[in-house]
């Protein structure tokens, strides 16, 4: 006899959610341990920088999803 072998593929869509959630809970817990390219490093420093020149220009989540449907929209 063969035993099922189950993946992540055969949860339901609330325990994949879940499963995602614990994830990203156990990854942003060690941020340390996550790794970045350089490049990555290079942007956020960029994108720092643009902020504390200007902390005006920062939008909130709100904002910020409003801005995005709006773009994916056209």
């Amino acid at each position: 006899m063969n035993p099922t072998i189950h993946t992540v593929f055969d949860l339901s869509p609330a325990e994949k959610l879940q499963l995602v959630e614990d994830l990203w809970d156990d990854l942003s817990a060690h941020p340390d341990s996550v790794p970045l390219h350089d490049w990555q490093k290079e942007e956020l420093d960029k994108r720092k920088t643009r902020f504390e020149q200007n902390p005006t220009t920062a939008m909130n989540w709100e904002d910020t999803k409003r801005w995005i449907r709006a773009q994916n929209a056209r």
